[in-house]
């Protein structure tokens, strides 16, 4: 979106990519130091952006719009979301009665 204007983006489904990759069998302590690698990478991408370009747009597959400004939100809020969904799995497990086979 900084190189492009208005640049069209395939879509791209998450949940597709996780079963494709096999999220539920990487190791944790090998892909924990690769996200904060990426992280890091990420954060310095967005020291980058010039003050004027957070209001450049792309588009979706769809044909939805964003901006800079608006993907990165939604970026940032994504993985915070889904902690919140697994420290919930993890809350009804330890609620849920052991069961003994």
């Amino acid at each position: 979106m900084l190189e492009q204007d208005d640049p069209l983006f395939e879509n791209w489904d998450q949940d597709a990519t996780a079963i494709a990759d096999r999220y539920e069998e990487q190791d944790p302590e090998q892909v924990g130091p690769e996200l904060e690698r990426s992280g890091a990478v990420l954060a310095d991408r967005f020291d980058s952006v010039p003050a004027g370009a957070w209001t450049r747009r792309g588009r979706r597959g769809d044909g939805a719009a964003f901006t800079i400004d608006t993907f990165s939100r939604y970026l940032l809020h994504d993985p915070v979301h889904h902690v919140h969904d697994v420290k919930a799995g993890f809350e009804e497990l330890e609620r849920r009665p052991l069961e003994l086979s």
